[in-house]
């Protein structure tokens, strides 16, 4: 599973012609995490952490700060506090 890039989206192709979606928007040197979607049927799988690990390593390139909008991101980001010195304060 491949996560691509559209410049607003990280998204996840999925077997059923559906796709897990992360909605994204930089400003002021930030990448805002706005919003994930797995579809019910593919949840529980590990493809939100993807998208999340793809914005992650987005933001790392970019020299930007993230901020978890979603609750998705924000609990993604409790789970993993060695990322946490990309959140802006």
């Amino acid at each position: 599973m491949d996560v691509r890039n559209s410049g607003e989206v990280f998204y996840i192709e999925l077997d059923d012609g559906e796709s897990a979606e992360l909605a994204y928007h930089v400003e002021g040197g930030a990448l805002y995490l706005d919003s994930t979607y797995t579809p019910d049927a593919f949840r529980g799988r590990g493809i939100g952490g993807r998208l999340i690990e793809a914005a992650v390593a987005y933001a790392k390139e970019k020299g930007l700060k993230i901020v978890p909008v979603c609750s998705f991101a924000a609990g993604y980001f409790k789970r993993h506090p060695e990322y946490n010195y990309l959140l802006k304060k």
